[in-house]
């Protein structure tokens, strides 16, 4: 029997948020990245014609979202995959935390994973009895390593990793015959150079792998991208036998995504006005929330990409978490996210436009009086 789980994170903010829920103009919420606006029109229509789902889906999906996946990785990521080598999830923290499980891992083996990371990925390493492995470099990946992930844009930091980067992180994951899976979720957020202007690399980037995806996987999520966090839609992509191992271990466990879900998955990833138009709102949030922490004293950190503002001013997370809670304002601590961000918290542009608006008075507000 595997030994007992941490208890959930999140559950240590709740008197962070009472305590926010005290102010007299109430409590603003920029602590956990949920999206708040809508789910597109046309999405919502197509999940509603697709109801009449008798019967059960398939694990691979619909012949014609396989296309759609595919499509979508030429046009948006520049990479060419075959409907063979991609798969839909049922969402992308499942996929994290289920990936050493769905690829055999087990004691004696370690999954490698950035240092300051999305604690899925330490969980999927606990739940088979794996070695956790927080490392940034490549050369820190100790042998047993069979499972990499890598992260970009990261959640929370919002750093980007370029070609040679990427490059460099497949080449010693072939070295030590792992696995790596590019956590790509957020590749749609760019806001600092060159990432502004340029496309964020795919870790299935030809300048990154050729045209060869062997022991290469990208990971993708339409919940930020097209606000379909409720939907539990996404898709990974790469070497076509992992992918048919994945494949007949979720068969054998049942993990599929529901009929209406891949329809509407279909037409969220052909309509790519919706994703223009919420990049927009999440650039002006940003626009607003990022200089009121500037003038506030806080450095921002990374953050050049994804939806995230990742801040410090030298102290203890949890007391910054406090001072945030007496402006009525949850923020997520930097300790959720490994033991080497103490001193970080992380803000969520995915709040409602008054919420970003009113959180940047309160800072500034409260800066002026200090």
């Amino acid at each position: 029997m595997r030994g007992p789980l941490p208890d959930y994170p999140w559950d240590a903010m709740a008197p962070y948020a009472e305590q926010a829920a005290r102010h007299p103009g109430g409590a603003l919420n920029l602590s956990v990245g949920s999206p708040v606006d809508p789910a597109p029109q046309g999405v919502r229509d197509t999940l509603a014609a697709a109801t009449d789902a008798h019967g059960y889906p398939t694990t691979a999906g619909t012949p014609r979202l396989r296309e759609a996946i595919v499509d979508w990785f030429v046009r948006r990521r520049g990479v060419t995959v075959e409907p063979a080598a991609v798969l839909p999830t049922v969402g992308s923290k499942e996929l994290v935390a289920l990936m050493p499980f769905l690829l055999g891992l087990g004691a004696g083996e370690a999954v490698a994973f950035p240092r300051v990371a999305y604690p899925s990925y330490a969980m999927g390493a606990a739940l088979v009895g794996a070695d956790a492995i927080p490392a940034d470099d490549p050369a820190d990946w100790p042998e047993h390593t069979r499972l990499v992930w890598i992260n970009s844009p990261s959640n929370p930091d919002g750093r980007v990793l370029g070609v040679d980067a990427l490059r460099a992180a497949v080449e010693r994951a072939r070295e030590l015959g792992a696995v790596i899976v590019g956590d790509e979720c957020y590749a749609e957020f760019g806001w600092q150079a060159p990432w502004d202007a340029e496309r964020i690399p795919s870790i299935l980037d030809p300048r990154v792998v050729g045209d060869d995806h062997s022991g290469v996987l990208a990971a993708y999520s339409l919940s930020k991208q097209s606000n379909l966090a409720g939907y539990r839609a996404a898709f990974v992509a790469g070497d076509p036998e992992l992918i048919d191992r994945l494949l007949t271990v979720r068969k054998h466990a049942g993990l599929m995504v529901p009929a209406p879900v891949q329809a509407a998955m279909i037409a969220a990833l052909g309509d790519e006005v919706h994703v223009a138009e919420q990049r927009d709102r999440y650039r002006a949030r940003r626009d607003v929330l990022l200089p009121a922490l500037e003038a506030a004293g806080y450095r921002v950190e990374g953050s050049e990409a994804g939806l995230y503002l990742w801040a410090t001013r030298g102290a203890d997370a949890w007391d910054a978490v406090a001072e945030f809670a007496e402006l009525g304002i949850v923020v997520g601590p930097g300790h959720f996210y490994g033991s080497h961000s103490p001193k970080h918290v992380r803000l969520a542009l995915t709040a409602r436009d008054e919420a970003i608006t009113e959180a940047a008075q309160r800072i500034r507000e409260a800066s002026a009086a200090a």
